[in-house]
């Protein structure tokens, strides 16, 4: 990964590793050149520093990433929850708001040209999505309900060969949160559709085979 490009991922605002971001771009360009032409897509974009990692795969493999996320915030999200950020509250609506901090990440980052931000909820965008997708990252809601809804959603967008990449996949429950694990990463390998590829910290990927 470009340097410059590590720096500006590293720095942005966001949950993820730097280990777990380097795996992902890692992933990023692996899964562009088994699919060349498709384009990477992320669930769930938050304030864009995943969005960074994926965007600099996408500069470095000629494609682009489409980000999906309402930017109203998960259920973690929210006030009165663990992981709730104040200062991204929209001052005159009083709902969450990370449009604008995930617009001035990538910009700020320079992959803006190869970043494509798709406003929505992921069940809504993805019942009109039909391009299969050289990677999926799947970061979204981490609750039951919408764990369960973005696999049934986004896993058949994966091309044959391509890659899914699951994010705070914790196998033991005194480290975190259950559905990415049980509602994502172990029915993709029970499906017989996915295969491991790698594990760095709480990142996941798998491969769609052919």
């Amino acid at each position: 990964m470009p340097a410059e490009l590590r720096v500006a991922a590293e720095a942005a605002r966001g949950f993820m590793p730097p280990d777990e971001g380097r795996a992902l771009y890692d992933a990023g360009v692996a899964a562009a050149g088994a699919v060349p032409g498709a384009p990477l897509l992320e669930v769930g974009s938050y304030c864009g520093k995943s969005s960074v990692y994926l965007g600099a795969a996408a500069r470095e493999s000629g494609t682009v990433l489409v980000a999906v996320d309402h930017h109203r915030g998960s259920e973690e999200n929210q006030p009165g929850w663990e992981w709730h950020e104040p200062d991204l509250v929209d001052p005159d609506l009083g709902v969450m708001d990370t449009l604008p901090t995930f617009r001035r990440t990538v910009y700020r980052a320079g992959v803006e040209p190869w970043v494509v931000a798709l406003v929505g909820d992921s069940p809504t965008v993805g019942r009109f999505w039909t391009t299969p997708c050289a990677l999926v990252f799947i970061d979204g809601g981490h609750g039951e309900e919408p764990a369960s809804t973005d696999y049934r959603v986004w896993t058949p967008h994966v091309a044959p060969g391509g890659l899914l990449a699951i994010h705070d996949v914790f196998p033991d429950p005194a480290d975190g949160g259950r559905p990415p694990y049980e509602r994502i990463y172990l029915p993709a390998l029970a499906s017989g559709r996915f295969e491991d590829v790698s594990a760095t910290g709480s990142l996941r990927v798998l491969r769609r085979v052919a």
